[in-house]
């Protein structure tokens, strides 16, 4: 892929992504519950929905960010039940890769394995807060593959934000954007992410503490 353009395209999506994180107008919560609230609104961006996800994490911003930044031979394979694979097609600046990652079947197999292939920008602001932003790009080193049905990110990712005054806490704000393609019934998906989001946050907890302790 093109390094300007990826860069381009990243920081577009990472203006973005502050946009999501700034703007509180239009979220209906539909989960809540061990300090994790999960509100969605309809995406702009394909016929699906926006979920947002936020909850304190008991570690420092460097911890978490430790549990869910996009690495390979990184931790996040090892405790997000969601990630089976993660592996980098490109790697364009220390900060930004084009990636491939795959999940597993869910729903009780109504949802066969997906992977996902993502340009990929890490930022770091003045106020501490660590933030991953992705979204789905085409790359001729990565084609669809037997066995997995190509799924598709919207801008999404995560902000780590430190909580002043609390330096072992974290406020993580999640994004999830996908368009899981393939014939999946409507309340499949509904049903799907604002489950999968929490165990996400409950799965995160767990591995702060095995492994930063």
């Amino acid at each position: 892929m093109d390094p300007t353009l990826a860069a381009q395209m990243s920081e577009a999506v990472a203006e973005k992504m502050l946009r999501y994180r700034r703007d509180t107008a239009g979220w209906k919560i539909c989960r809540e519950g061990n300090g994790v609230s999960v509100s969605w609104r309809p995406s702009v961006e394909f016929p699906g929905n926006l979920y947002r996800g936020e909850g304190i994490v008991y570690a420092t911003p460097e911890e978490v960010w430790d549990c869910v930044k996009p690495a390979v031979g990184g931790l996040r394979v090892k405790w997000d039940e969601n990630v089976t694979g993660f592996e980098i097609i490109q790697s364009i600046t220390d900060t930004l890769c084009v990636s491939r990652t795959s999940t597993p079947s869910a729903a009780m197999k109504l949802i066969s394995p997906r992977d996902f292939v993502d340009l990929v920008l890490v930022k770091r602001y003045e106020d501490g807060t660590i933030s991953s932003n992705a979204t789905h790009v085409e790359h001729p080193l990565c084609p669809p593959k037997p066995g997995f049905v190509r799924g598709f990110n919207h801008p999404c990712g995560c902000f780590c934000e430190p909580l002043p005054g609390e330096p072992t806490k974290t406020n993580l704000v999640t994004f999830f954007h996908t368009d899981l393609s393939g014939y999946l019934p409507q309340n499949v998906v509904d049903s799907f992410f604002p489950r999968s989001m929490t165990r996400f946050y409950a799965n995160l907890q767990k591995a702060v503490k095995q492994f930063h302790e």
